[in-house]
């Protein structure tokens, strides 16, 4: 994870995780997070590369990672995806793992800062 692009979320999944397999062999499950921000919903599409997802509709979850945009055509036009690229997704029930990833990304965060 680049401490430039640093993505901490936490929400629920709204759907059951999708799992894919690429044409390159890669396996990448898709997880749609519901989060509320002043009452209002946003759906946060989290993308999980090589790695199992346990999760499934109605868990809340911790979720780090980074922003990434990607492109791909369908029906002969291009089109674009922004997504959280997920590290780690973790259940929020599990708290001591949920503050092990906080402060990781915490400390990748304040390690980055430049001295004034």
């Amino acid at each position: 994870m680049n401490e430039n692009n640093v993505v901490l979320v936490r929400g629920t999944v709204s759907s059951e995780p999708v799992r894919r397999e690429l044409p390159s062999g890669d396996v990448v499950t898709q997880v749609e997070l519901t989060t509320r921000v002043d009452g209002r919903a946003t759906s946060v599409p989290v993308a999980v590369h090589h790695a199992e997802v346990t999760v499934g509709a109605g868990d809340e979850v911790v979720v780090t990672g980074h922003v990434s945009r990607r492109f791909f055509r369908a029906g002969g036009v291009t089109q674009s995806r922004t997504e959280v690229i997920a590290t780690e997704v973790v259940k929020a029930t599990r708290r001591r793992t949920v503050e092990r990833v906080v402060d990781g990304v915490l400390d990748l965060v304040s390690s980055s800062r430049t001295p004034r």
